[in-house]
């Protein structure tokens, strides 16, 4: 009989490529106990509930909780997403605005249009600005670190927000691992109200596993009611228990995340000698984002030539490489990827596109655009239109329309330039 997923995986397995994306656990042995499948059981009377916890959970969720310093932490089969759901329901049960940052996943655009939230979009720079505008928010939400690694100043955010007594949200989807860095680079260290990590990407942690931070005392009776109200009643044990063997190994290895950052490091210098620009500012230090633009190559051809060389990205766009590094990565890997950023031919810096187009009017609220009819059209016949959806060239990877915007003549334009040719829009 065909099993033509199951088939594929094999296949890729066999092709024993350098893994730098998700997973952090990079299939090492080393990262997981290989019995994990043995313990896919459910909710028994010895093996407690997830939204109960009243048992073994809720005691790997409070060592979970000493480890990242918070008032609650709690475990999530659901991904990051969930955490991220649950985050918006605590901090706004009853709808109302939240500034926004445009630097988004979309799971956060599907769980406001789901709980009735109206956003109030603010670029990266502006966050400050828009939420001293908008004292009657009731939270306000960024990303950090994005995709590339470049870290907000959650520091500078979380000031405006006490000063308003807004609580902040923060997607850390792929910093979990940096309340282990040198300096500690965790947005619960800046004051962050309730982080959503993805304990999946960055740590030896089934795909799935994340955490919900909360460090903020007044959402941690209402934690677990909200993450109910989004997630399965049938959580995957594995997962579960491999967010717990993770804090156990945390708790005793931490310093390998520092070992890492001089691995990393040490690699962005080759690439720097090479040629190839990297993000400028504060920037996770173990995230290896590439800018191959700088010596005439898109992230695509590039990550094409890292493969043909043994390695796998974990993303490429039309400037970018992006590789996430973990410390379950082998001598060999590094030793790869060092070789894979020498084949890259260097020519012509490729031209970069022009700044975002401002961000359009806002012409009906996120939920009602995200569930009314719509249809595809020709990107040329949508000036005027109203999304249906985010449209989100990369790079930037900054949605320059989301769902119930007016789609104007420079978004059009801007989108034609990144090859877009249709796009949602409702009816």
């Amino acid at each position: 009989m065909p099993t033509p997923l199951y088939t594929a995986l094999l296949r890729h397995q066999a092709l024993n490529r350098a893994s730098f994306h998700t997973p952090g656990h990079k299939n090492n042995p080393f990262s997981l106990p290989q019995d994990l499948l043995s313990l896919d059981f459910t909710e028994l009377p010895d093996t407690d509930s997830l939204f109960e916890a009243d048992g073994p959970i809720l005691e790997a969720e409070q060592l979970a909780a000493k480890l990242f310093g918070t008032a609650r932490t709690c475990i999530s089969a659901g991904g990051c997403t969930l955490s991220i759901q649950a985050m918006f329901r605590l901090a706004a049960p009853n709808g109302g605005s939240v500034v926004c940052s445009r630097v988004l996943h979309r799971s956060a655009v599907n769980a406001m249009a789901l709980l009735g939230l109206q956003p109030v979009w603010a670029m990266p720079g502006d966050i400050i600005s828009v939420i001293e505008k908008n004292p009657n928010a009731k939270a306000v939400y960024v990303t950090s670190p994005n995709y590339y690694g470049e870290l907000l100043d959650i520091s500078a955010i979380s000031a405006a927000c006490k000063k308003q007594d807004i609580p902040l949200l923060v997607d850390n989807a792929h910093g979990t691992h940096l309340m282990f860095t040198e300096p500690k680079l965790h947005p619960l260290t800046f004051g962050a109200s309730m982080t959503a990590c993805s304990a999946h990407k960055t740590l030896n942690v089934l795909t799935g596993g994340a955490w919900l931070n909360i460090a903020d005392e007044r959402f941690a009776s209402g934690a677990k009611e909200a993450m109910a109200l989004f997630g399965s009643t049938s959580p995957n044990y594995a997962i579960m228990a491999s967010l717990d063997l993770a804090r156990a190994w945390l708790e005793v290895h931490k310093k390998e995340y520092v070992s890492l950052q001089h691995k990393v490091s040490e690699l962005k210098t080759a690439a720097a000698q090479h040629g190839i620009a990297q993000p400028d500012g504060l920037t996770d230090p173990t995230r290896i984002t590439l800018n191959t633009a700088s010596i005439g190559l898109s992230g695509t051809a590039a990550a094409e030539i890292f493969r043909g060389a043994g390695v796998e990205p974990e993303f490429a766009d039309a400037a970018h490489v992006v590789l996430i590094a973990t410390p379950f990565n082998t001598d060999s890997d590094f030793t790869r990827l060092a070789e894979a950023i020498e084949l890259l031919p260097v020519r012509s810096p490729l031209p970069v596109h022009v700044a975002l187009p401002p961000l359009p009017a806002v012409k009906m609220p996120l939920r009602q655009a995200v569930f009314a009819p719509c249809e595809t059209v020709a990107l040329d016949a949508a000036t005027g239109r109203i999304a249906a959806e985010a449209a989100c060239p990369c790079p930037p990877g900054v949605p320059v329309a989301m769902p119930g915007e007016e789609l104007t003549k420079e978004i059009i334009e801007f989108l034609r330039g990144y090859g877009f040719f249709s796009i949602k829009v409702l009816k």
